[in-house]
């Protein structure tokens, strides 16, 4: 597994691959003198520098000294929990050129229909626009029309990565898997936390000192995993921007004290999108919510989620303003972010 992630970076232009290199020995040396901080998430991995969820992209976010690192995990249509930001294929592959027939009738590819051996067919890009082709984030690594020899890799492919960097590095980053859509996953006849949390416990994740937190945006789900099936590791409720979830819980009312203390019960932390914790109005000025306030009261951390560059909160003046609002104003315990450098860097001044 190390000699094919070798491979794949091998592949990368070499400046990145002197970037990676370069970003590696810093990292170490910073190991020496770390001092406590809040911890940086890598999102998706290094997505803001190579095609998300690539074990390549996890590789480079570990080299960048991320505290922990994001696996989004979907089910194969044999149940191998694969990582996946969405429970379509078309987005961030070219499934719909391999596989033209294999869409829904609402014209989307979805991973569960697929074998994993089919999906590993796939060649995976930089994320794109299932209907137009467009970049979404244009000046990432590349186009969706570039050709790559980027896969999606499994969770069991992630976790051996992850833990012989740690062990040839000495740095040891933590993972943060996300249980994706349970309800879904539930009413198409499959259950990925009962597929999942094995996996994790086979692999030293399940303790409430492993280097794991365990995410979830639906509280039916988080509950069922902490108190159906017995799990024992730290788990954090993700709360969206607005409303609902497809368990028909209302996250607007998770953000009150009331919801706080209902979280508090299963869960070890909460996971808020940004405008949970802070916004700007039209001048400029800055606007702090009590939800952090009211986690910490309930003793649960806030890793909010999503420090992007190329794509500020609507009304925030710069990165600089961004990292200050969330964790010198707000007190975020952690972020997750696409650029792990720029947030360590932030840090670190």
């Amino acid at each position: 597994m190390l000699m094919r992630t070798v491979n794949a970076l091998h592949r990368l232009q070499a400046g990145s691959y002197l970037l990676w290199l370069g970003a590696a020995m810093v990292c170490s040396a910073l190991a020496v003198a770390a001092e406590p901080r809040p911890l940086v998430i890598a999102h998706r991995g290094a997505s803001g520098y190579l095609p998300e969820h690539t074990l390549a992209a996890k590789a480079y976010a570990h080299a960048l000294c991320a505290d922990f690192i994001e696996q989004d995990l979907v089910l194969t249509k044999d149940d191998v929990p694969v990582v996946l930001h969405d429970i379509y294929l078309d987005t961030v592959s070219d499934v719909a050129t391999r596989f033209p027939d294999r869409k829904r009738a609402d014209g989307r590819y979805y991973a569960l229909d697929f074998t994993l051996a089919e999906i590993k067919q796939l060649r995976v890009a930089e994320r794109f626009n299932a209907k137009t082709g467009a970049p979404v984030y244009a000046k990432r690594y590349a186009s969706a029309a570039s050709p790559s020899e980027f896969r999606v890799s499994t969770l069991e492919e992630e976790l051996q990565l992850i833990q012989g960097l740690n062990r040839s590095t000495g740095r040891h980053a933590g993972i943060y898997p996300e249980i994706k859509q349970p309800t879904w996953h539930r009413e198409q006849g499959r259950e990925i936390s009962k597929i999942v949390l094995p996996i994790l416990a086979r692999y030293g994740y399940a303790g409430k000192d492993a280097p794991c937190f365990l995410q979830c945006f639906e509280l039916t789900e988080v509950r069922r995993i902490r108190r159906e099936l017995g799990w024992q590791g730290r788990i954090v409720m993700l709360l969206n921007a607005r409303g609902k979830e497809r368990d028909g819980v209302d996250h607007d009312r998770l953000c009150t004290a009331a919801g706080i203390k209902e979280i508090a019960e299963v869960a070890d932390g909460i996971g808020p999108a940004i405008g949970r914790v802070v916004t700007w109005t039209a001048t400029g000025e800055r606007k702090v919510s009590d939800l952090v306030k009211l986690a910490h009261e309930a003793k649960l951390v806030v890793h909010g989620y999503t420090i992007r560059l190329d794509e500020l909160p609507k009304g925030c003046p710069g990165s600089d303003e961004l990292h200050a609002a969330l964790f010198r104003g707000a007190g975020v315990d952690g972020m997750f972010s696409d650029f792990t450098d720029v947030t360590l860097a932030w840090l670190k001044k």
